[in-house]
């Protein structure tokens, strides 16, 4: 397996000069979908169902006001419970290696454009705040793959990984202004504390990442942390001004990150 992901990987940085670009895209765009790991397959699992909650652009908001650091841990633990994120610094002790698909920084690093000298309480350089895949109208790392192994869902707008086409490569990770994607270098489920047999796991050599909970909206349900953050997240489509979402943003004053960049995050945060 080691071997044929990395002979497809030199073929790729060949296409990216050019060489054979074409046929290898035909070929890529025809390989079944499949998780890179054990567990369900990613078509099975992201399929519609009759219950699936519809979107024309799915979005969150995330309101800081009430948010402390017990809240953020909860959001955290209930996604990474339930898509198998591995504990690698918990198991391996490398925090260079650490999976992260949701996880709580400083204000300060979150938003490094508004920091001032002076700061409400609230706000100030320590205050907490939840940080993902911003999901963007406008993304990057879709267009630095290679291999179309992160693609924009075009009926919804979530930024989705197809785990069996990526080769590891990392430039999304490199055209991510947000540091929102984690790569294994190692194998991560010995590090997976309870496996969620109704998620696919990874392996190593993979690129991985928030996918707006994808799966439980095909089965009518709110994304993990959403449920988790107890009234802090709010989920909804953008796109529609009768959503919860859209309500709320025109009632209260709500910031992106990094909005200088032109990537339009889909998660938007109340101050």
């Amino acid at each position: 397996m080691e071997n044929s992901r990395r002979r497809f990987l030199k073929t790729a940085g060949y296409s990216i000069l050019g060489v054979g670009a074409g046929s290898m895209l035909i070929g890529l765009s025809a390989h079944p979908t499949k998780a890179a790991g054990s567990g369900p397959s990613a078509a099975s699992l992201f399929k519609q169902r009759p219950e699936n909650r519809e979107a024309e652009r799915w979005g969150m908001i995330i309101d800081t006001r009430k948010l402390n650091e017990s809240i953020c841990e909860k959001m955290q633990q209930a996604c990474h419970s339930i898509h198998n994120v591995p504990d690698i610094v918990g198991k391996f002790g490398n925090k260079k290696h650490e999976i992260k698909w949701i996880w709580p920084t400083e204000f300060r690093h979150a938003f490094p454009e508004r920091e001032a000298e002076f700061l409400t309480e609230k706000l100030s350089h320590k205050s907490i705040i939840p940080v993902l895949c911003n999901h963007c109208d406008n993304p990057p790392c879709v267009q630095a793959c290679p291999t179309k192994a992160t693609f924009k869902r075009e009926s919804d707008g979530i930024v989705m990984m197809d785990f069996h086409r990526c080769i590891g490569c990392r430039f999304c990770m490199a055209a991510c202004p947000f540091g929102s994607r984690s790569f294994n270098f190692r194998d991560p489920r010995p590090a997976i504390k309870k496996e969620n047999p109704d998620f696919p796991t990874r392996m190593r050599g993979v690129v991985e990442k928030c996918n707006f909970c994808a799966e439980r909206l095909a089965v009518g349900k709110n994304p993990a942390c959403v449920e988790a953050s107890e009234g802090a997240m709010t989920f909804g489509d953008l796109n529609d001004p009768e959503s919860e979402v859209r309500k709320l943003l025109a009632e209260e004053f709500a910031i992106r990150r990094k909005p200088n960049l032109g990537t339009f995050p889909s998660v938007l945060y109340i101050v």
